[in-house]
């Protein structure tokens, strides 16, 4: 946001000052124990935060991440009325599964965000992602073809990923 030169001592100078004067309008004094306080805050926080910095794949298409989230929730809302539908029928119509998804996206938070939108739809949970991050394990409430619902995860998720985060 405003360019600061960063150095060991104050790793995140525009995060500190923020810090320092959030604190000081949370508290709404500015008595000195506050003011001591709000320094060390300022200069603390930043500097343990700052050892988990480290870079994270940038989205390289936001109106394609846009597009997939409003996707996502209209799948999330659709899934509601089906699983709402499947609990409600007979029970003995039920068909849970498990599958394995085979994963061509490969950076960790590409496959986190795959892994959590199957997650998030209703009637399916990322169980377990395997040692050799090749697998996605998916437990399915219904599962008429698995190779369908695997066929359809991969091109309505996994492609506009990669394709998002440019991996």
């Amino acid at each position: 946001m405003f360019p600061a030169k960063e150095s060991r001592f104050l790793p995140m100078p525009f995060h500190s000052l923020l810090l320092f004067i959030v604190w000081l309008l949370l508290n709404n004094t500015l008595a000195f124990g506050h003011i001591l306080l709000a320094l060390f805050f300022a200069w603390a926080i930043p500097k343990l935060v700052s050892m988990l910095k480290h870079g994270h794949p940038t989205i390289k298409k936001p109106w394609l991440a846009l597009r997939y989230a409003l996707l996502v929730m209209k799948d999330i809302l659709v899934a509601n009325i089906e699983v709402a539908l499947i609990v409600l029928g007979p029970l003995n119509k039920i068909h849970p599964s498990f599958i394995a998804i085979p994963l061509d996206i490969k950076s960790d938070l590409g496959v986190t965000l795959f892994a959590s939108t199957i997650s998030l739809t209703p009637g399916t949970v990322s169980t377990e992602i395997s040692e050799d991050r090749k697998w996605l394990y998916v437990h399915a409430l219904h599962m008429d073809d698995p190779e369908q619902m695997i066929k359809e995860a991969k091109e309505r998720y996994e492609v506009p990923l990669k394709e998002i985060l440019g991996c």
